[in-house]
């Protein structure tokens, strides 16, 4: 029994390290498999209704694409005509803070620090330039990095084709899963199984919308004040909520910087701060436990731990998939305490 215990715990540190020196490569297979798993619902339910697993593939990978391109048509057109008028500002916004941010500031903190006006503007300069230094910068990075620039084009080609196949045959590949495992783990196989697809349920088909909730609550409130910058602080606010107050955080800052740019105003910061007071409210008391419940119960330090570990190990992908991989993880935990508390080690005084 030591011995088997002994290799098992060998073939996991294998496979944990297949899995981290081959990230690059699983990328687009893990993310096929996430949005295969996504549509295996709807897809199952079309089977009860009598239709046939490829055409209700089929139909669903159609509904998406449509989807997600009538989003873009709606979206991309007002996220580019407001990024274009944000590097249309840029200098004009460097120049604002050279001669109003910082003698402000300096004025004020002259007793604590002194502020180099110029070192600042050439740090300004440097990083930030006009709006065609920022395109080139960033055609020149592609150019520079050709060949990871086509990896990642064959990566996002290649997710759908994976999706597609692993959703014409998830059935059949959950089926053959269940028969490589020992009789004796069928049961709790079962068990963990449904609590599992409860869990990653909750967090797929609520997170999500309350992400695009507080998208939609923060862009829209922003447009109420007229601030130039709505649609794109809101949407990234919205998109980062998954972390907990990191979309708080950066909207809040960001929306702030923007207006005082804007209105020249500090009185407008108070409906900036009453816009996302409302938003981290209705997700509180409305959108998370209507949505969402307590289903996952991440602590806020294990979802940043979470996201940083994914994107340390995976990338961007990596980044997408640590909370429900976090959720899951979790849920064998709390197998594995239960199971400990029941043992004599435990129990022994």
């Amino acid at each position: 029994m030591k011995e088997l215990s002994n290799k098992g715990w060998i073939l996991i540190f294998i496979i944990g390290g297949l899995v981290y020196l081959l990230g690059p490569v699983l990328t687009p297979f893990l993310s096929g498999a996430l949005l295969a798993y996504l549509g295996n619902g709807l897809v199952s339910r079309l089977e009860k209704l009598k239709w046939p697993r490829v055409a209700a593939v089929t139909f669903v990978f159609g509904v998406v694409v449509i989807s997600l391109i009538a989003a873009l048509l709606i979206l991309v057109p007002l996220l580019e005509a407001q990024v274009a008028s944000l590097i249309d500002k840029l200098p004009g916004m460097i120049v604002w803070f050279k001669d109003k941010v910082v003698p402000w500031v300096q004025m004020r903190m002259d007793g604590f620090f002194h502020l180099d006006v110029d070192k600042i503007q050439k740090l300004l300069r440097q990083n930030i330039g006009s709006a065609g230094g920022l395109l080139t910068g960033f055609f020149a990075s592609l150019s520079s990095s050709g060949a990871a620039f086509l990896a990642t084009l064959a990566n996002l080609v290649l997710i759908p084709v994976v999706t597609f196949y692993l959703l014409r045959d998830w059935p059949v590949l959950v089926d053959k899963l269940y028969e490589t495992l020992p009789r004796r783990f069928e049961k709790k196989a079962n068990l963990l199984a449904k609590e599992v697809d409860t869990v990653l349920g909750a967090f797929f088909k609520g997170q999500m919308m309350v992400m695009m909730g507080l998208a939609t609550i923060y862009s829209v409130g922003l447009s109420l004040i007229k601030l130039d910058f709505s649609l794109l602080i809101g949407l990234l606010a919205g998109v980062v909520s998954f972390v907990p107050y990191l979309g708080l955080v950066i909207g809040l800052l960001l929306a702030t910087v923007a207006a005082i740019f804007q209105f020249h105003d500090f009185s407008y910061l108070l409906p900036i701060v009453l816009v996302f007071t409302v938003g981290q409210v209705l997700e509180s008391v409305v959108l998370t436990p209507l949505l969402v419940g307590d289903k996952i119960g991440l602590h806020p330090v294990a979802v940043i731990f979470a996201v940083m570990a994914g994107g340390q190990l995976f990338g961007f992908t990596g980044v997408l998939l640590a909370l429900p991989v976090a959720a899951v993880l979790m849920v064998f935990l709390q197998h594995a305490i239960e199971r400990y508390k029941k043992s004599s080690f435990y129990q022994q005084v």
